[in-house]
């Protein structure tokens, strides 16, 4: 009970700290808040600043494990899961469970065990699943992240950003299993050697509009950490905060850091259309000497009412193009910037087709421009 009020106090204090702030009250060593569209840092701390993330970490398990293995599978239970260190749901050599209930376990309470035997059924061993982690992690745009471990124990160089888990857990969230399965607030189901009840460690689930996510971490080195997800409207935010504390206070600063972030994020920015105006471009070889272009779609982008007045898109195109060219060819693109930083690009296209000329429309063109000089 008393830890249920000090999170509701953290959280009351927490809308005032936003609301009185120009930056969000943050005392996590490393935070980031990005737009789980489109990726774009709207706040950081040390955001790219190396940091052990503990099982943060397991939101790339369980990634790698829904793209790569079936939910129905049967996993058995090797030797090794069974060692890991707590916490854990105490998995037995030879128990068999479904890759969906170790998941279960994984993302809900974070089982280290669990993790384990997902990595040697997916991968075939915990060194090779790392592999998968690590490729997918350079697949999605992470700069400074190395897994060694699918549970996010200490060991060795691993490590990750704020910035760069957050780049994961904005993917996670897009994934339908992931979403239901992280959500769920509470889950039994039997192996067959015993059963087990699950119950969600993420708070944030329960006390904070729109929440969907994602991960709890926690180990000596890397101290309290969050992955944080909520959806209000069209707008959809990932926060990180790494060593948010240690302790009792740690494990309560987490969830206000947070709640800080997130409330900072939705009572700042909007989303906003950004599209440019539609152009031309000189065409050579064809009946038509200019071509009409327009941008393919507009850019939406999450930003404040002082980045909206300095958002600019400047049309990067050829100086002429060769005929043919068929509607909806791409000519160019439109860069969009706020301020002095490139925020996104919009593909400029066609609006119709343009013939090549024959050699009779050359020649018309030819005679049409004699008629007219002789004519002027």
């Amino acid at each position: 009970m008393l830890k249920r009020l000090i999170f509701l106090f953290c959280m009351m204090f927490s809308v005032n700290c936003c609301c009185a702030e120009n930056t969000p009250q943050v005392n996590a060593i490393s935070a980031v808040l990005i737009d789980a569209d489109t990726g774009r840092v709207l706040w950081g701390k040390n955001e790219t600043k190396p940091m052990a993330m503990a099982s943060t970490t397991k939101i790339m398990t369980a990634i790698i494990a829904l793209e790569n293995g079936n939910l129905k599978d049967t996993v058995t239970v090797g030797k090794n899961p069974p060692l890991a260190a707590p916490v854990k749901m105490h998995l037995q050599e030879g128990e068999r469970l479904t890759l969906e209930q170790l998941l279960y376990a994984l993302l809900m309470q974070s089982s280290n065990d669990a993790a384990v035997a997902i990595a040697e059924h997916i991968g075939g061993s915990v060194e090779a699943f790392c592999g998968m982690m690590n490729k997918k992690a350079e697949e999605l745009g992470c700069k400074d992240t190395f897994f060694e471990t699918p549970n996010g124990l200490d060991k060795g160089n691993h490590h990750s950003t704020a910035e760069d888990m957050a780049l994961i857990g904005a993917y996670a969230i897009k994934n339908d299993d992931f979403i239901r399965i992280s959500n769920t607030r509470s889950i039994a189901f039997s192996s067959n050697k015993k059963s087990y009840n699950i119950t969600n460690k993420n708070r944030l689930l329960n006390s904070y509009e729109g929440a969907v996510g994602i991960k709890t971490g926690f180990t000596g080195k890397a101290g309290h950490c969050f992955a944080g997800a909520a959806k209000r409207g069209d707008v959809t935010l990932v926060s990180v905060v790494l060593a948010s504390g240690w302790g009792a206070a740690g494990k309560e600063r987490k969830w206000s850091d947070t709640i800080n972030i997130l409330n900072y994020g939705f009572n700042n920015y909007k989303k906003y259309s950004i599209m440019g105006d539609n152009t031309n471009i000189k065409v050579d070889k064809a009946k038509t000497d200019i071509a009409e272009l327009k941008y393919k779609n507009s850019l939406e982008l999450l930003m404040t009412e002082a980045e909206k007045e300095s958002v600019t898109c400047k049309a990067e195109l050829p100086i002429s193009v060769e005929a043919p060219i068929y509607e909806g060819d791409v000519i160019g693109k439109g860069v969009v910037y706020i301020g002095d930083n490139k925020v996104g690009e919009i593909d400029i296209v066609a609006c119709e087709d343009i013939e090549r000329h024959s050699l009779g429309s050359c020649l018309n063109k030819i005679l049409e421009g004699w008629i007219n000089t002789l004519c002027s």
